[in-house]
């Protein structure tokens, strides 16, 4: 995908080509509001919203993390992205060493897949 930044912007993104992956954040355009209580794409049953990355949030806020492949003047050409065509960022930041974590808790993700395989 591309992520094309705003011409009067494009000086920010000066340095930005020595990362890897990037940060990126931007607004569910497309949400249709919100509920506490939301079904997970390619998962069984209702979550509360903020135990998952659905868009029907209170705050339509999404993120997501990809590849820099190159940067092209005011686009950043990226692998990984997870939304749609048009939507609005709201900010890009590095992904950096300090992002990484270990030892992290997957909650019902990880029962929904262990369950998932053992059938």
């Amino acid at each position: 995908g591309e992520i094309e930044v705003f011409n009067g912007y494009e000086d920010g993104l000066r340095d930005i080509d020595g990362f890897s992956h990037l940060i990126v954040l931007w607004i569910c355009h497309k949400s249709s509001g919100y509920s506490l209580h939301v079904k997970p794409l390619l998962y069984e049953g209702l979550r509360g919203v903020f135990a998952t990355r659905h868009p029907d949030r209170p705050n339509p806020i999404g993120f997501t993390v990809v590849e820099l492949l190159e940067r092209r003047g005011n686009v950043l050409r990226v692998r990984g992205v997870d939304m749609m065509n048009g939507t609005p960022v709201v900010d890009i930041k590095p992904y950096t060493t300090q992002d990484q974590r270990e030892n992290i808790r997957l909650g019902w993700i990880k029962e929904t897949k262990s369950s998932s395989e053992a059938s």
